[in-house]
């Protein structure tokens, strides 16, 4: 089992991948917190001060994920990101995601095994 003060911070406006990434990243011991839109996902970054975040590349505009990320970065807090996307294998092949800052980005739907390899390696 894994360290429950671990928090992670999923932001994404569809309630049904929100949903099923909470049942594998509490299934897996760690505290999830999450935010249905950029600006309430900075909001909720900045009071919970997560140790991990997951954003998706489309939310309310197309590059919202990628604005985001810019923002949380600009805080300084350095927090390992992942983006999560539907174009996600595309993504990585047309896009460096380490000039993004990010520590990798998932194909939406998100296998659990692969999160969950990437929640341990980065939190324990």
């Amino acid at each position: 089992m894994t360290n429950p003060e671990k928090v992670i911070l999923y932001i994404d406006d569809d309630p049904d991948f929100l949903d099923a990434v909470r049942v594998i990243v509490e299934s897996a011991g760690y505290r999830m917190v999450q935010a249905d839109s950029g600006e309430t996902g900075l909001r909720v970054f900045k009071q919970e001060r997560p140790d991990l975040v997951i954003v998706d590349l489309m939310m309310e505009e197309v590059d919202a994920g990628t604005r985001l990320v810019r923002q949380i970065q600009a805080l300084g807090r350095q927090v390992p990101i992942y983006m999560l996307s539907s174009t996600g294998d595309n993504l990585v092949a047309a896009t460096d995601y380490s000039e993004l800052g990010l520590a990798g980005v998932f194909q939406k739907p998100v296998e659990a095994r692969v999160l969950l390899a990437a929640l341990k390696a980065k939190l324990g």
